[in-house]
């Protein structure tokens, strides 16, 4: 038996004997049958035996075959409208790209902050964060990756710009709704369960903060040591292209959209439009003649279905758990914890999200939890849209091991960063991460929850 099928059938294998104990353990066959379709899910988008896309498309197989879902409602999931909102931004992210507009983006923020080690850790993590708050953290990380070690020729530096990098893309990836995979799973929920959906400012409102904090701690952490060893930043302001004037334009008269769209109660309710057909709108307006910035024959290999069917996948595993009962089973197991303080509740969510996330994909994590975190809270009479919210953001705030997010496992493949140095950095940004984003939760989102 070849290595691969040695790993399909270990899959299998592994998922058939989830089904059987949890039958045995009192849970109804189709909430048994679930968990065992949610484990070889796992293990497949893991072990990489299939493809991503193919993976993410079982689930309209695996779940009318077992009586989970039926297969309309399973594939209704994979049209969220929500999944249309990522292919538009993606669409704007890929015109970014193209024009070379994240360069001169780079370029002048770098140029924000002081040419020593300290401040070039400060400007790479802001960087970062601002280039993954509209591309993806692994696109970012793989843009910038370069700079990172062409500004230092001292190991122990170049470690810390590519941590900056690593960091700063998983911290600013929470800014934006389209700025990483469980965000958009949150409104997909969201709109599931008719709870009103964020506005895109009212997001940023809401989660810029936390991230620049966040940013700022990580910057002084790995900035500790350091003297005030210059760099090789450049004093060169490239030209803004014709090209990327007009995506920056696009982008502005979007974000202006996007605000005026946003009610400001009690003065203004908004332009009343959804927001997935504002951002799907601007992504297909870069095929126009007159823009000339995107040409489908060409670019069409960079568009990211396998996420889109990534997402598909997210929202009908959190839809099976809803119709199976299965998360209002695993909610009433947790009923201790609603005795306990709102806070305490927010931190034991925050930490066990954030954990385990270190170990596995946060958004198969996110569609797990969210349907569950939904029941506990409706059961508690608490506001389920806030501690979803603190379980969204603590999904993205993995920093420890090469393999919890994307940008983690491309820095450390330069040979660079040992796992002990990114461990021991990352433990702390965990810890550090928890705690703000409890406190945000309790003191700041209640306002606008």
């Amino acid at each position: 038996m070849g290595e691969a099928s040695g790993k399909l059938f270990l899959s299998v294998a592994t998922a058939s004997a989830v089904i059987g104990l949890s039958f045995i353990f009192g849970l109804t066959l189709p909430q048994s049958a679930l968990l065992g379709s949610i484990v070889l899910l796992v293990a497949l988008w893991s072990n990489e035996v299939l493809p991503m896309a193919v993976v993410s498309l079982l689930p309209i197989i695996l779940f009318p075959a077992f009586g989970i879902t039926d297969t309309k409602t399973t594939s209704l999931n994979y049209a969220n409208p929500i999944v249309y909102l990522f292919f538009g931004g993606f669409l704007l992210a890929i015109a970014v790209e193209k024009s070379g507009l994240h360069r001169w983006m780079a370029h002048h923020l770098l140029n924000l902050f002081p040419k020593t080690a300290k401040g070039v850790i400060f400007a790479l993590a802001f960087t970062s964060a601002m280039l993954s708050s509209l591309l993806s953290n692994t696109t970012t990380t793989l843009l910038l990756i370069s700079m990172g070690l062409f500004l230092s020729d001292i190991p122990r530096i170049q470690m810390r710009y590519l941590l900056a990098i690593a960091y700063g893309a998983s911290i600013g990836g929470i800014m934006t709704p389209v700025g990483t995979p469980p965000n958009l799973i949150l409104l997909g929920v969201q709109v599931e369960h008719a709870l009103p959906v964020m506005p895109f400012v009212q997001w940023v409102a809401m989660v810029a903060p936390l991230a620049f904090v966040m940013l700022a701690i990580m910057g002084w952490i790995l900035g500790r040591g350091l003297g005030d060893e210059p760099s090789h930043a450049s004093e060169s302001h490239p030209p803004l292209t014709f090209s990327q004037a007009k995506v920056l334009s696009l982008l502005g008269l979007l974000m202006g959209i996007l605000f005026l769209n946003t009610p400001i109660h009690p003065y203004w309710n908004g332009l009343g439009l959804a927001e997935e057909g504002v951002i799907l709108t601007f992504g297909l307006l870069l095929f126009l003649p007159g823009m000339n910035l995107l040409e489908w024959n060409e670019d069409k290999g960079k568009i990211p279905f396998r996420i889109m069917f990534l997402f598909g996948a997210g929202f009908a595993i959190a839809k099976a758990f809803s119709q199976t009962g299965l998360a209002d089973t695993t909610a009433q197991s947790l009923a201790v914890l609603g005795t306990f303080a709102p806070w305490i509740i927010m931190l034991a969510i925050a930490t066990l999200i954030t954990f385990t996330t270190e170990i596995t994909s946060n958004t198969a994590l996110i569609s797990v939890m969210l349907p569950v975190i939904y029941a506990f809270s409706t059961q508690n009479g608490m506001d389920p849209t806030l501690l979803m919210m603190v379980a969204t953001i603590s999904a993205s705030y993995a920093f420890m091991l090469p393999i919890a997010t994307p940008p983690n496992a491309i820095v450390m493949g330069t040979g660079i960063i040992k796992v002990k140095e990114m461990a021991r950095y990352g433990m702390a940004l965990n810890l550090i991460g928890i705690v703000l984003i409890v406190l945000f939760a309790y003191f700041y989102w209640t306002k606008f929850i």
